[in-house]
């Protein structure tokens, strides 16, 4: 069996291990990486562009980042918290276009307006009171509302063509909001590793087991998926970055602090409009309200993409139900991961989400007909034939154990590291690859600290990152000096928003 030794092994090659490497290496560049992928390929799962919604989420159209309470307040902290992650993740992003690790931004990021629509009384006062919850606070100042019909015609026409006269309905924008190739940020970021000393891509190869070896280190067994040939890499760190595929690999490892998670899994189809001249007359991503159960993923929106250099309209996802933990993945995926001490938090939320299951079963059962209905809510003149389905990427939602030893479901994403800070693991979805720098930093920080105070990283990544360490939600003016750097550098600025999104 072939052998090597290496710094960190990074499991997966999608959004979350390419911007660790990229991390790891700017701050020590002597670091041996090598990175192991499942597919032929770099970033054809979750990360792949069509594989997951391309918005920049920074919370400025979602609203289930906004739950009103019972009393009728609106909860603004996941939604700031969400916007300072995504600014964190474009000065990281602006700093490698600048050092010309990155192309030309247009390659992976383009400017395409944020909005909300909603429509009924229930829904518009909802929307007013989060925006003026929003806009009091300086991450949100630039946020407009309206409730005037002709100004939602002039933000979204596809939205308002055909909409009948009378009916009560709001929007919100944020013009500078962005459209993110996840999939062409990951292979850029990988070619530019690749350029480096001392990285080392594996691609095709299944990880099979973890060893942890007496010095802390980790034996990693692998499999070569065409020649079947097997070979270990020993690595100091491992971080296991593969989408749905980390929970699986997290047991093997048998680390206490990975024991009682379970995943729910979630996949996803969007229609895709095929008539261009439709597509070129909406430039925005419309979201809208989620239905009663629906998880974070499967909020509606009318969605502006561009991919490779094309502009295309997407709408959905409308969620599916699977037992495969990836799109590439085995229908015993879920079923292979209820362990002892999962079961009962997987069982009791199977138990207690009826919302989410008759939400579920209702989607699968939709026909062609029945989603462009739905899309019908955001373009009232959609016509059957101009709109054709389309598979989106797998999501794996978190289950862990609850206060009460119970179980929950959990829809964002977490972090899990061992004690030693040898193994660190990514697990859930939303908003999961626009906050990949924050979550990465995270890694750093817990698994690194050493270096992070003896050996200059936090300087490095103050160069990276103008205001790590600094809080942009409590400091107005380095968020206005910062945001201004970035939307520049990545040509996101609201004069450029305001004109057709263009790829180079």
């Amino acid at each position: 069996m072939t052998t090597k030794t290496v710094d960190v092994l990074l499991v997966g090659a999608g959004a979350m291990s390419t911007t660790l490497g990229v991390m790891l290496k700017e701050l020590d560049p002597s670091l041996k990486i090598c990175m192991v992928e499942r597919l032929e390929e770099v970033a054809k799962e979750s990360t792949d562009c069509m594989n997951n919604a391309g918005t920049g989420h920074a919370a400025y159209c979602e609203l289930n980042y906004t739950p009103e309470a019972a009393d009728g307040t609106i909860n603004c902290s996941k939604a700031y918290a969400i916007n300072a992650s995504f600014e964190v993740s474009l000065q990281f992003w602006s700093y490698l276009v600048r050092k010309g690790a990155l192309p030309e931004p247009s390659n992976f990021i383009n400017p395409v307006p944020h909005q909300s629509f909603v429509w009924g009384e229930k829904n518009v006062n909802f929307l007013r009171k989060r925006y003026e919850a929003l806009s009091k606070h300086h991450q949100f100042d630039v946020m407009e509302y309206t409730e005037d019909p002709d100004v939602i015609r002039e933000w979204m026409p596809l939205v308002m063509e055909g909409r009948k006269e009378g009916e009560k309905i709001a929007a919100t924008r944020v013009r500078y909001g962005s459209d993110v190739n996840f999939g062409s940020l990951a292979r850029n970021m990988v070619n530019y590793l690749d350029q480096t000393e001392d990285f080392d891509l594996m691609l095709n190869h299944d990880v099979i087991d973890f060893y942890q070896n007496k010095d802390d280190s980790w034996s990693v067994s692998m499999k070569n998926r065409a020649t079947k040939e097997s070979l270990s890499v020993n690595s100091k760190f491992v971080f296991l970055g593969a989408g749905g595929g980390a929970l699986p690999l997290l047991q093997k490892t048998d680390i206490p602090e990975g024991k009682g998670y379970g995943g729910f899994p979630v996949s996803g189809q969007w229609l895709v409009c095929k008539k261009q001249e439709i597509v070129e007359r909406h430039e925005s991503k419309v979201y809208g309200c989620a239905p009663i159960g629906a998880p974070p993923m499967s909020v509606p929106h009318l969605d502006t993409r561009v991919i490779d250099g094309k502009k295309a309209l997407l709408f959905g996802p409308f969620a599916g139900f699977t037992t495969k933990f990836l799109k590439n993945g085995s229908m015993m995926d879920m079923f292979g991961s209820l362990k002892p001490n999962n079961l009962k938090p997987m069982l009791y939320v199977g138990a207690t989400s009826m919302d989410l299951t008759k939400y579920l079963i209702s989607e699968v059962m939709q026909t062609h007909g029945s989603r462009v209905m739905s899309l019908s809510n955001f373009f009232p003149v959609a016509q059957e034939e101009d709109w054709e389905i389309s598979h989106a990427g797998q999501r794996v939602q978190i289950i862990k154990k609850d206060e009460t030893g119970k179980g929950k479901l959990e829809f964002g994403t977490e972090v899990i590291t061992s004690s030693d800070g040898t193994l660190a693991a990514l697990l859930g979805a939303s908003p999961g690859a626009s906050t990949s720098v924050s979550a990465m930093i995270s890694i750093v920080e817990r698994c690194f600290s050493d270096k992070l105070e003896n050996e200059g990283w936090k300087e490095k990544l103050v160069s990276m990152i103008p205001s790590y360490g600094q809080n942009l939600t409590e400091d107005a003016q380095l968020l206005k000096q910062v945001r201004s750097d970035t939307l520049s550098t990545l040509g996101l600025d609201p004069e450029s928003a305001e004109t057709p999104a263009k790829a180079g």
